[in-house]
């Protein structure tokens, strides 16, 4: 979406840190529609509800006994599943804190988990290199409805889409499958990829690589739009997201930095670079799925930190 005078700014001051975690924090996601609470994931093997309004703790989930590398929430925010070193898909009701369901079938560890829109079925994806599709609504059914084999390495990102499922692997390909017509693209990009994400209207896909580059893809050519450098992604896992309404580009990266550039022209906004804003490689950033004004980030350092446009009143 084009603005008249650009993108809208990228949120900047420290609104809330969340130092609960003890060790590196692999991921952060929003609740979705108005956005009241996060969950984030990390290597104390916990799972931690967070108020990033009141900067609060709510609820610690405990059942892991690895580290956690993937959430995803509900569309109605009452449930939500988890995957990491355990090779066991979580699914849990948020409100008690128990998890519903075990969904064993991998081989590696979970890197990655995504509900469909009615979250009516969950994939998964791991280091085995498969996609598990599960279908939640089978009471008693252990085993996955569908696998998707195709990745030669490490399945590092999915995401569920309509009928469609995007997945980026170690093996340097980004896949898109069309479950409705059964076809399969496969897009070579030459290195790791370690995460993927549609725009809202499927045309196009965001990749972050491990050559220090998130690549735009023109989904139905597999060609690249637009590429965003200026960070420093070489090593680990850093998921690159898109600012409100789609107009910009976010990624954090190994520096401790939070990147922000022009959909349109990808070029850096803000200072170049940005401050250091973390200690540790930003694992992950996730802008808010409303507000304009407010994103979260986690880090290696054990921080999650949530980001507005102005300073809280008591900072000024």
């Amino acid at each position: 979406m084009a603005y008249a005078k650009g993108p809208p700014p990228t949120p900047r001051y420290l609104h809330h840190t969340f130092d609960a975690h003890s060790g590196p924090v692999h991921v952060v996601r929003y609740a979705k529609g108005a956005a009241k609470y996060i969950l984030s994931g990390g290597q104390d093997r916990t799972i931690r509800l967070f108020n990033p309004e009141q900067g609060t703790e709510i609820k610690t989930y405990k059942g892991h006994g690895y580290e956690v590398l993937s959430l995803t929430i509900t569309a109605d925010n009452s449930k939500f599943a988890s995957g990491g070193g355990d090779r066991s898909v979580f699914y849990w009701d948020i409100s008690t804190g128990q998890t519903i369901r075990r969904l064993a079938g991998h081989m590696g560890r979970i890197n990655a988990v995504e509900f469909n829109t009615d979250a009516s079925v969950l994939a998964s994806g791991s280091y085995d290199g498969k996609v598990n599709l599960w279908d939640l609504r089978a009471q008693g059914v252990r085993t996955p409805i569908q696998t998707l084999d195709e990745a030669h390495d490490s399945v590092t990102s999915v995401y569920v889409a309509s009928h469609m499922i995007y997945t980026g692997s170690v093996d340097g390909h980004v896949r898109t499958y069309d479950m409705r017509k059964g076809e399969l693209r496969a897009d070579y990009l030459g290195y790791p990829v370690t995460s993927v994400l549609p725009t809202a209207d499927l045309q196009t896909v965001l990749a972050t690589i491990l050559d220090s580059k998130v690549i735009l893809l023109d989904d139905s050519a597999g060609t690249a739009l637009a590429t965003f450098t200026g960070h420093r992604n070489k090593e680990y896992r850093s998921r690159a997201a898109f600012g409100h309404q789609e107009a910009s580009v976010i990624c954090g990266d190994e520096d401790g930095r939070i990147w922000a550039w022009d959909l349109l022209d990808s070029k850096p906004l803000g200072e170049n670079p940005p401050r250091k804003v973390h200690n540790k490689v930003i694992t992950w950033v996730e802008q808010h799925p409303v507000r304009a004004g407010e994103l979260v980030s986690a880090s290696g350092d054990g921080t999650v930190k949530v980001w507005r446009l102005q300073q809280k009143q008591e900072d000024v």
